[in-house]
């Protein structure tokens, strides 16, 4: 996944239906002898609106909490789209506009407190290690860095195969990337870890060997190629919100015929377009076992 030079400004046509962090605040200088507990949060997605029922399906999103000995107060941080899923998956196609029209940043989201039935309830609310005040000083600036040069969402994981061993054409970046990368840089400032299972939900399509396009420019530019573009558009339009129930079932049927018994798929990934020709079992959600990371060095702070 590319990294950017500085995070651009969103367009005012990028809607959320829920305000992105909205308690937001930045994240404070510990003292250098606090001493931080660190937890592991999971709870299901949108568990706010539909309880455990995407719980079910194992769709679950992640963030980490910090409780500082020193006051008391508690944090919680996470990574999510700025504008929902929907929007990071699939573009719009506006009219007069011949390139699919994105709204796909994600970003970190830090605010105080943590809420206790929100990821006990349906979730996982754990102590996984305690760190110091120093440490959490220097995982902060690392946050800044990786927020401002990691910047667009990207649903999908895209492997040759179900085997645990395959290829994997593209990764996710999505919120428990950032959870997984935050781990990793508090083991390489010294954190030692719990002995507990962490899972993570993936969402995998299933490709043949991608084939590259071009980007924006090269396909829908004034020199573009005028059938591959009408292709992307009309591979995209399926997938554009639905105003009926007719609607939505006659686009599943599309949707079924081009990813399905057509085998194609169109992903946008670090700004380019890549061809996918799918492979069975197509796609599937999977909730996998990702170890708790050790560190790269060792550190004496704790």
């Amino acid at each position: 996944h590319r990294r950017f030079d500085y995070r651009p400004k969103t367009d005012p046509y990028c809607q959320a239906r829920y305000t992105f962090c909205p308690t937001g605040s930045a994240i404070p200088v510990m003292k250098e002898e606090d001493l931080i507990e660190v937890y592991r949060l999971q709870a299901p997605v949108w568990e706010f609106k539909y309880g455990d029922l995407l719980g079910h399906l194992k769709i679950m999103h992640d963030a980490v909490g910090f409780k500082s000995a020193l006051t008391g107060k508690n944090y919680t941080m996470e990574w999510y789209e700025l504008f929902q899923l929907g929007n990071c998956t699939f573009p719009h196609l506006r009219p007069g506009m011949d390139a699919p029209f994105w709204c796909n940043q994600g970003a970190a989201c830090f605010y105080e407190g943590i809420d206790d039935a929100h990821w006990k309830e349906n979730g996982t609310l754990v102590l996984m290690t305690t760190i110091s005040g120093t440490m959490f000083n220097e995982m902060a600036k690392w946050v800044k860095y990786d927020n401002e040069t990691g910047i667009y969402y990207e649903t999908w994981r895209v492997q040759a195969s179900p085997d645990e061993r395959s290829v994997v054409w593209f990764d996710a970046y999505e919120c428990s990337k950032f959870i997984l990368r935050t781990y990793q840089k508090l083991a390489d400032l010294g954190a030692v870890f719990k002995k507990i299972q962490t899972n993570y939900t993936s969402i995998i399509l299933f490709s043949g060997e991608p084939i590259y396009l071009g980007n924006e420019t090269s396909i829908f530019g004034p020199l573009g190629n005028k059938s591959l573009a009408a292709a992307v558009r009309d591979f995209y339009s399926p997938f554009k919100p639905h105003r009926t129930v007719g609607e939505f079932f006659v686009d599943i049927f599309k949707i079924i015929d081009r990813v399905i018994l057509k085998r194609q798929f169109y992903l946008f990934y670090n700004l380019e377009y890549w061809f996918l020709p799918m492979k069975y079992p197509y796609l599937k959600i999977i909730y996998e076992e990702v170890p708790l990371p050790v560190g790269s060095k060792t550190f004496f702070g704790v």
